[in-house]
């Protein structure tokens, strides 16, 4: 990446503050760019759902994974529960949703608790050897008593499709059925999946994220405090994918320490680490033994340390100061935090990123892992918090004694609840990588780049006023 006309800015610079400006290419299609990282991760588009409790659960980590991305589990998960949700999403189809499934006996009561867990807001009702005879929507439980068993409630019409069916084949029979969606049946009748038209229309889109036996990948997070020996030793036998040791002041003696067993018990595991904003952070952690380092101390939605501490730094500068340091020792970089539009994702790769963590942006969605709440105008939401919340700190400490955890709250660097609406445009996490996906295809193809390797050399970014950022942006519609 150079900047225009040479002019090397003598501050830093937020995502706000740059722009890209286009060059002669001879991409001549959005989807002859291949986003896969070269980092290690597996990943075929550069996305990250980032280790916060309210992002990143194992819906969160089966649907990214099967569109190429990858969510890491948050820390705070009891490590018996992170094992059982890191063989859940090893044990998911590559190409179909998971369907929730209940039977006929089964009350209307039932089925409304568990249909905001799908962002296509339906169940399968199967039969007590797993044979679907019937799909139930929020429509078909309209009016009817919670008591009614959805035996009487279920639309019996079905349409189902055989798994290996080509996804265009799938996408043809929805569209002149005239269908949103059909349960996927292997040869014995049983259920195997669920498939959407956009489902089918993403399969030929995306490529899934596996690993060497052809299963998803998942990514699970430590702290630094604690028997790390015994929590690296769990995850590895759990299976997890990528390690991320992770912490706000990742430039620090114990972080180090930390890596050096990590890395000696999981030789063979990728391992991420953070967070730090300064090349001599990116080396120390290199150093330490870590593959990726995650770059970013408060840029995060829900993050308060800037203002608490004054601590931190501009994202857009951190990134590309330490991804060029990562890049000089043979590592990776992950942009965490600050973004807000799929422009700042694509300036995150811009400036080195190997691939982008997303939190909060990706909290308002079906697949996150709270409950969906409506407001009093019946607004859709969920609840978001930061990890460094007293809220989080709350759940992080919870086998402490009570003065333990009393003193430990006095601390938090911030918001402990925040509502995460969910965009009725794009109210699942598919939704909003279809946008910022399109998002990053484009801008390489400004830059005359097919792979993420040739976009970061090849873009020239400039430097804009807050007129030129507003200027930028659509005008509200109402």
């Amino acid at each position: 990446m150079r900047f225009l006309n040479g002019d090397v800015p003598s501050h830093d610079l937020t995502y706000s503050d740059v722009f890209m400006v286009p060059a002669r290419s001879a991409v001549t299609s959005r989807l002859a760019v291949d986003l896969s990282s070269a980092d290690g991760t597996g990943t075929t588009i550069p996305i990250i759902a980032a280790n916060m409790t309210a992002v990143s659960g194992r819906r969160m980590a089966e649907t990214l994974a099967r569109r190429g991305g990858l969510a890491v589990i948050p820390q705070d998960i009891p490590l018996d529960v992170v094992a059982e949700v890191i063989d859940w999403v090893k044990q998911r189809d590559t190409v179909y949703d998971t369907p929730i499934t209940l039977t006929g006996s089964h009350t209307v009561g039932d089925a409304l608790a568990l249909l905001p867990k799908r962002a296509h807001g339906a169940l399968i009702v199967v039969d007590d050897e797993q044979r679907p005879f019937g799909v139930v929507t929020e429509s078909d439980c309209a009016g009817v008593d919670r008591f009614e068993q959805l035996r009487n409630v279920a639309s019996t019409d079905l349409l189902t499709l055989t798994t290996g069916l080509a996804a265009e084949d799938a996408f043809d029979r929805l569209d002149g059925a005239h269908r949103k969606l059909a349960p996927v049946v292997n040869a014995e009748g049983q259920l195997a999946g669920i498939l959407t038209r956009s489902g089918a229309l993403r399969t030929t889109l995306y490529t899934p994220n596996m690993d060497d036996k052809g299963r998803l990948r998942i990514a699970a997070a430590i702290g630094i405090n604690g028997d790390i020996a015994a929590k690296t030793t769990q995850l590895v036998e759990a299976g997890a994918d990528i390690i991320v040791v992770d912490t706000a002041h990742g430039h620090q003696a114990k972080m180090r320490d930390v890596l050096a067993t990590v890395r000696r018990l999981a030789p063979d595991t990728a391992i991420a680490a953070g967070n730090v904003v300064t090349a001599e952070g990116v080396a120390d952690l290199v150093d330490a033994g870590a593959d990726i380092v995650k770059v970013g101390v408060g840029p995060g939605a829900m993050c308060t340390t800037r203002m608490m501490t004054g601590v931190g730094r501009p994202q857009f500068s951190a990134v590309l100061e330490c991804a060029a340091e990562a890049a000089r020792l043979g590592r990776h970089a992950w942009a965490d935090g600050g973004v807000r539009h799929p422009r700042d994702v694509a300036l995150a790769l811009a400036a080195g990123a190997s691939n982008v963590m997303i939190g909060s942006w990706f909290a308002g969605t079906y697949e996150s892992p709270g409950d969906l709440r409506s407001d009093a105008d019946g607004k859709l939401y969920k609840e978001n918090f930061g990890m460094a919340s007293a809220r989080a700190v709350r759940l992080r400490t919870a086998t402490d004694s009570p003065y333990e955890q009393a003193r430990k709250a006095l601390f938090e660097e911030g918001i402990s609840t925040s509502r995460m609406y969910l965009d009725p445009a794009r109210p699942g996490v598919e939704d909003l990588l279809d946008s910022i996906v399109a998002g990053i295809r484009s801008a390489c193809t400004y830059a005359g780049a097919a792979t993420l390797a040739e976009f970061h050399e090849r873009a020239v970014v400039g430097v804009q006023s807050a007129a030129g950022f507003t200027e930028g942006a659509p005008l509200p519609t109402w």
